[in-house]
């Protein structure tokens, strides 16, 4: 099994993705569990599309290519997305 893949679809105006954005990097370093991808929706809007992103932050979860999850906003703890992700790294 390949490692879920967390994709973070940010921009660079808006400031809750600011807020996650190095709460994410951290956890990437620290966690092996899962790789991170970050996706800046002014650059590539037609992947925002095709995954219904309308709002930043976006996270999608992608386990085996596949997207399997999905949470919207910056409201997330750093406890909260270690649990989140930890029910897509089996």
């Amino acid at each position: 099994h390949e490692k879920p893949v967390l994709v973070d679809f940010w921009a660079p105006w808006c400031g809750p993705c600011r807020q996650l954005g190095p709460i994410l990097e951290k956890l990437d370093e620290e966690e092996d569990s899962f790789t991170l991808a970050k996706l800046n929706t002014d650059e590539d809007q037609t992947t925002a599309m095709r995954y219904n992103v309308r709002s930043m932050p976006t996270l999608i979860v992608f386990k085996d290519g596949e997207p399997a999850d999905m949470k919207v906003g910056a409201g997330q703890s750093r406890v909260q997305l270690i649990k989140w992700l930890d029910l897509f790294a089996a």
